[in-house]
């Protein structure tokens, strides 16, 4: 077959980038363009995976670590995507707390797979809010080596997406993208909304035409960067719910999804995300959480019934045995004396220290 265009899209926990991918795929499928998509995580039974499956797109998964210490791995996906659906484009989504990508990724793409993959520009999006308090210096709300991972992210990239601009006003916008460009100058800045449909078109002409992928290389520490995601507890776990009577489950998920967020303010956890789908049939409710409360949303309808399954997928500044306790108690509090509960898979961790599959200290 033809070679196949690869979209590398990274950015931090919270920033947007499933939300985006996914309009992304659907407007490329739209051209006549055959696209799959690659997610990525620490560990299987992701949120992710679940909610693009249902949108029709296809979706190849890399669990259990991140593609750049899996290299073999992610190009299996690749692989798995080019002969299943023929793919003309794929979009792979790294884990929202690893950067070095350009180094990781992009080089060993140019260096080896060049006749099968046309490489895109290293693309990283940008949560408005996070990135105003990063270009001040500040840490946005995440622990300081934690923020560190997330400037490395914009250091290297080629292209910084400033997602979720339909949150902001447009005069804010234009301080940001001013700001942005004078920060990282050797970087293209497009303003973005999976909302309003804003910049996706100019986003995709600019990776589906350039070539000039991975010309920045960040200098990385590994001792901190292992440490910012070292600070973060993971947690995937996915239940089933029954109930004697018919349950209103969107107003459930919302209610448990609240009630983690209170947890985790009181406690003065910074939260990366919080993402839950509840789904019976072919219906689902999905609620994601990227920092306190105010930051809730919910979309998506399952109505009412008996039964539901429950995908939780959290990352939150504490230990894991902590996270684990608290998504346990929220879920007994809620469900304690009406709803059965059937662990289905459940598992906690942190992070290891990342050691790549190959890492390039020169641009290909």
């Amino acid at each position: 077959m033809s070679s196949t265009r690869i979209i590398i899209a990274g950015g931090f926990l919270g920033a947007g980038k499933t939300t985006l991918l996914w309009e992304a795929a659907r407007r490329l499928m739209g051209k006549g363009l055959c696209a799959g998509l690659i997610t990525n995580d620490q560990a299987p039974e992701l949120v992710d995976s679940a909610l693009l499956a249902r949108e029709g797109v296809k979706v190849a998964e890399v669990s259990g670590s991140c593609f750049c210490c899996n290299f073999d791995g992610f190009i299996h996906a690749v692989q798995s995507l080019r002969r299943e659906i023929e793919a003309d484009v794929i979009i792979a989504e790294p884990v929202g707390s690893c950067t070095d990508l350009s180094a990781t990724i992009i080089q060993p793409l140019k260096k080896f797979w060049k006749q099968e993959l046309e490489v895109a520009p290293l693309s990283v999006l940008a949560d408005p809010a996070r990135l105003a308090s990063i270009l001040s210096g500040s840490t946005a709300g995440l622990h300081p080596d934690a923020a560190y991972i997330y400037r490395k992210q914009l250091e290297e990239s080629d292209i910084i997406l400033i997602a979720k601009t339909d949150l902001i006003t447009p005069e804010v916008l234009a301080t940001l993208k001013k700001r942005t460009t004078k920060a990282y100058p050797s970087s293209t800045i497009i303003a973005v909304s999976a909302l309003t449909g804003e910049g996706i078109d100019e986003w995709l002409e600019e990776v589906s035409k350039r070539n000039d992928a991975g010309l920045l290389l960040a200098d990385i520490d590994y001792d901190i960067y292992a440490h910012g995601e070292a600070v973060l507890g993971w947690l995937n776990g996915t239940v089933r719910l029954k109930g004697a009577t018919d349950i209103d489950w969107d107003t459930f998920t919302r209610h448990f999804l609240s009630a983690l967020s209170k947890q985790f303010d009181k406690a003065n956890y910074s939260v990366g995300h919080v993402k839950i789908i509840a789904e019976s049939g072919d219906q689902y409710v999905a609620g994601n959480l990227t920092g306190k409360g105010e930051t809730l949303a919910v979309r998506g309808s399952v109505g009412t019934g008996k039964e539901i399954k429950l995908t939780v997928n959290a990352r939150v500044e504490t230990s894991p045995g902590e996270l684990d306790k608290i998504v346990r108690e929220t879920l007994e509090a809620l469900t304690k004396d009406t709803l059965n509960v059937e662990t289905v898979a459940w598992r906690f961790l942190m992070p290891g220290r990342p050691r790549p599959t190959h890492r390039f200290v020169k641009v290909v």
